[in-house]
């Protein structure tokens, strides 16, 4: 019954999230309806052609993602203006429209001015709404669907439960403990957690200026569901949006301040959001805490506004600045003490700090069988006992999630450059080599 009624609230959000999307995203049905000027659309339309020399309108709505009715008003004005010709008609395709010398003379201005060649952007407007419709923070985690999450991971019961209120509790966390305690490899499995999907826009236009969102490194795109086709005319969802799953946005020691503003590429004359803007809707994760090459205290500093106000403010230059909802779920993990990352004042800030250990021996053991069952090999208890009693307690080593996984792939590279079989059993000598292999040893014999 309790998976039933779980199953059942969720269709219930999933249905309800749809039918505000169809309401606040439809599919536009002349220039005013997109939100945008005619002078961006125009600009756009302008460069595409610029770009491919001839497109019919087919192609036009694959590239510029508008429907038909929008793009034949654009096209009527273009013509009208002087800009484009019609070169022909090919087959079905309908006509074949190229720039006229007037009209890549204006193209080449609008590349001047932006860089920008994609499809269409979603205004800034719809988008607030856009990101407060389909925020993370609807979505209500319960010890059923936590445990059952993680069901295949060793973790302990207690910190499942701690991190399933800190997911529900809106307000950012803080993992830290020991190197190898599992911290980065349990934060990115929390999107485990969120079943439904986004919906994200390749771009967004701030006024005119144009600011890229979808990155193929990091949304993952979804197939339309078969009730539901992607119509190109006045039905469906904007095509300017795709449908994705929630992102989850992991950056460690690499990230510097100027990642978490907007960009602008001279060279490309484009503009690329800032990475907690792409984890709108979804998981930002900061590893290794303290490793930045800025001060601890000026990036947390970054976030006291977003963490507090729930909102962003993008800087675009010039004096320009745009207010945009700050929603995701914020995870700072650290292999240092938070004391002497940041003061108590700011760490209230921070809803929830949770520690992950060491592991116990039968914890140990648990994973040491998952990573034998993935590489194909017997497990075998008594070789597992050897590893702990003979290895790691005589040296002092902590027992570590990410032991089993590297000396049992050591042993096996080794036994198959010795010509052995692959899946028969290791012994103690070819763990130890490993062991001896697997940690740096300072003493001279």
């Amino acid at each position: 019954m309790p998976v039933l009624s779980s199953l059942s609230r969720y269709q219930e959000q999933a249905q309800a999230q749809a039918d505000a999307l169809q309401q606040l995203a439809p599919q536009p049905c002349s220039v005013a309806d997109t939100g945008l000027t005619e002078v961006l659309l125009v600009d756009l339309l302008c460069k595409h052609l610029h770009d491919a020399g001839v497109l019919d309108m087919p192609q036009l709505v694959e590239r510029l993602a508008l429907p038909g009715p929008v793009l034949e008003e654009l096209l009527a004005f273009l013509r009208k203006d002087g800009r484009i010709e019609v070169l022909g008609q090919v087959g079905s395709q309908g006509l074949r429209y190229g720039l006229t010398e007037r009209g890549r003379s204006a193209a080449r201005d609008a590349l001047a001015r932006s860089g920008y060649l994609g499809p269409a952007p979603y205004p800034v407007d719809r988008y607030r709404q856009l990101l407060l419709a389909q925020t993370v923070h609807h979505c209500e985690i319960d010890a059923h669907s936590m445990h059952e999450a993680f069901a295949d991971i060793v973790i302990r019961d207690e910190l499942l439960d701690q991190l399933g209120p800190a997911m529900n509790s809106g307000r950012a966390m803080m993992i830290y403990g020991p190197p190898g305690t599992g911290k980065t490899y349990i934060s990115q499995r929390l999107i485990r957690l969120f079943s439904d999907a986004v919906w994200i826009p390749h771009a967004i236009a701030i006024n005119e200026t144009v600011l890229e969102i979808l990155d193929p490194q990091l949304h993952k795109p979804l197939p339309l569901e078969p009730k539901k086709p992607n119509l190109r005319l006045d039905q469906g969802v904007d095509r300017r949006l795709v449908r994705c799953q929630r992102p989850i946005v992991i950056t460690g020691g690499e990230l510097t301040m100027d990642m978490l503003d907007v960009r602008f590429d001279p060279y490309n004359r484009q503009y690329q959001a800032p990475l907690q803007l792409k984890a709108s809707n979804g998981i930002f994760i900061i590893d290794d805490l303290g490793r930045q090459r800025m001060p601890p205290l000026e990036l947390f500093n970054r976030w006291i506004v977003p963490m507090e106000e729930k909102k962003d403010f993008l800087n675009l230059g010039g004096g320009r600045h745009c207010e945009i909802p700050f929603d995701l779920l914020l995870v700072f993990s650290t292999n240092l003490n938070p004391l002497t990352l940041a003061d108590e004042a700011f760490l209230r800030r921070i809803g929830y700090k949770l520690h992950f250990e060491h592991l116990r021996a039968d914890e140990y053991a648990r994973i040491w069988q998952q990573e034998c069952e993935k590489q194909g090999v017997p497990y075998d208890p008594e070789l597992v006992t050897y590893v702990i009693e003979h290895l790691h307690q005589p040296t002092q080593t902590p027992l570590l999630p990410c032991h089993p996984r590297d000396l049992l792939g050591m042993a096996l590279d080794r036994q198959r450059y010795l010509g052995g079989d692959k899946t028969a059993a290791l012994c103690a000598e070819t763990l130890s080599w490993a062991w001896r292999n697997y940690f740096v040893s300072l003493e001279t014999s």
